[in-house]
């Protein structure tokens, strides 16, 4: 199998990549200029660069599915909605309206758990079927590109499926996160700040996400004109300060984890955890 992916470079793309790579698939990856892996790279697949709204008709020839990790401002501090929009819906649409006329039948893409927004707050595991209220603009861009793609799933008559990811961690992710942080501090023996920690998630190791993305290009529950949306978490809620001692003792952390000295962010969120289907 021939994939052509994007964000490549990015937390869970450069994972995918590797694992892609052991699998025996052959890879033609889209990075922008001067972008670097988050990890280190066992195997360099074919890099294209470019921006996600440039013409890759010619090289999308032959490939056999197209694997989106790209995301527009999927970190705080959120652009604009517009600009989330444009490169999170309509650029993205573009793109795939390219991928579908050079013969590219197959689509799997990186949804967020954020689609849902406050639908967290009516449900103790979220369905896929729960109503998306994105609570912010990066959000409210994949939400609108989830929407969309159920009309152009079935106009194309191709088969798509996108996976919501839910707490993801891991080797690569952003250094102000909340793993990497607290790795970084358990290492260094410096105390750690953090809120109460009484926020419940799902927490998924990058690793088991990139499984996920792997079984799925098996295409085994999908058909033509149906788009197929998936959760991705391990069905084992946590609060966010027990995830944070049972990491902190790991680690052998000579520090003190100090739980409630930093405020909760407006809004938050304090139940925010899948249905998951681990069949």
């Amino acid at each position: 199998m021939k994939i052509f992916l994007t964000g490549g470079t990015g937390f869970i793309g450069s994972n995918f990549l590797n694992s892609a790579h052991r699998s025996g698939y052959e890879v033609i990856a889209l990075r922008m200029k001067g972008s670097v892996p988050r990890v280190k790279l066992e195997k360099e697949p074919i890099w294209v660069e470019g921006r996600l709204d440039e013409n890759f008709s010619k090289i999308m020839i032959g490939c056999d599915v197209l694997v989106h990790f790209a995301a527009h401002s999927a970190n705080p501090p959120y652009d604009s909605i517009e600009n989330c929009l444009y490169w999170n819906l309509t650029a993205t649409l573009q793109l795939f309206n390219q991928a579908e006329n050079s013969g590219i039948k197959k689509f799997i893409i990186a949804g967020s758990c954020f689609e849902y927004g406050l639908s967290g707050e009516d449900y103790e595991f979220i369905p896929t079927s729960a109503p998306l209220k994105p609570t912010n603009s990066y959000a409210a861009s994949k939400a609108a590109l989830s929407t969309a793609l159920y009309s152009w799933t079935l106009d194309k008559k191709v088969e798509v499926q996108i996976l919501r990811i839910f707490q993801v961690f891991g080797d690569g992710e952003l250094d102000n996160r909340l793993w990497p942080s607290l790795k970084r501090s358990a290492l260094k023996g410096e105390n750690y700040s953090m809120t109460k920690g009484e926020q419940i998630r799902d927490f998924i190791h990058v690793d088991e996400v990139v499984k996920k993305f792997l079984n799925a290009l098996k295409f085994k529950k999908t058909k033509k004109g149906f788009l197929r949306v998936i959760n991705i978490g391990k069905g084992d809620p946590l609060t966010v300060v027990d995830f944070a001692k049972l990491w902190w003792n790991k680690w052998e952390a000579e520090g003190k984890l100090e739980v409630g000295v930093i405020s909760y962010r407006e809004n938050e969120i304090m139940r925010f955890v899948p249905e998951v289907d681990n069949k």
